[in-house]
């Protein structure tokens, strides 16, 4: 993969009132505490709910709505030619929105892991790992202060210096970013008001 490119954006592309839908629609259905790798959803004890907000500190909502991928889904295979990544993906999971408010956050991670999903046969996301991952900016910049998105361009490695860019482009309400899933990046804490976003991870083979 061309790593030239560590993400590609497109500022004010899902149009206001869209926006606003997505929002809409995620505050009416129920949400849920967010988790990482290593934490099933259910049955956390009270350790194990303060180590995890250590980590990462939101609410999300899960959206499966066609019209939602619609809107967003060219932006991802646009980036993927722009940005000469030439990504093979055929699958994308569940989307997610996440509110964000004061002081909650997400701290450094990558979207993807070394081994593929083990699920049932015939699951499409069976054997499969997050290749590309696209957030959309959902809130207006001026409801809220902090939730920056950073990315560190070494990727997490010990023996390099930090290289961490704050993803600005983004900061207009509709803009959306796309970037391989082992990139490394996180969300600062908000400071006040409330950030909302949506994500979405698309699926392809393993690299061989």
């Amino acid at each position: 993969m061309n790593l030239t490119n560590y993400y590609w954006y497109f500022k004010s592309a899902i149009p206001e009132r869209i926006c606003d839908d997505i929002v809409r629609y995620g505050k009416q259905l129920q949400d849920e505490m967010a988790v990482t790798g290593g934490y099933g959803k259910e049955n956390l004890n009270k350790k194990e709910i303060k180590n995890l907000q250590k980590k990462r500190n939101s609410d999300v909502v899960w959206i499966n709505d066609r019209w939602v991928y619609n809107e967003v889904q060219p932006y991802v295979r646009l980036a993927n030619k722009s940005a000469d990544w030439n990504v093979q993906w055929d699958h994308s999971e569940s989307c997610q929105f996440t509110k964000y408010k004061k002081g909650q956050f997400y701290d450094w991670h990558c979207d993807s892991w070394d081994k593929p999903y083990q699920r049932r046969q015939g699951d499409p996301s069976h054997g499969k790992i997050r290749k590309l991952s696209v957030t959309v900016s959902l809130s207006n910049p001026k409801d809220y202060k902090g939730g920056e998105l950073e990315f560190d361009f070494r990727n997490m490695d010990p023996d390099k210096k930090p290289n961490i860019k704050k993803c600005t482009e983004i900061l207009p309400k509709g803009s959306l970013v796309v970037f391989p899933s082992f990139v490394w990046h996180r969300v600062c804490p908000v400071k006040s008001g409330e950030r909302n976003s949506l994500v979405i991870w698309n699926l392809g083979w393993p690299y061989k």
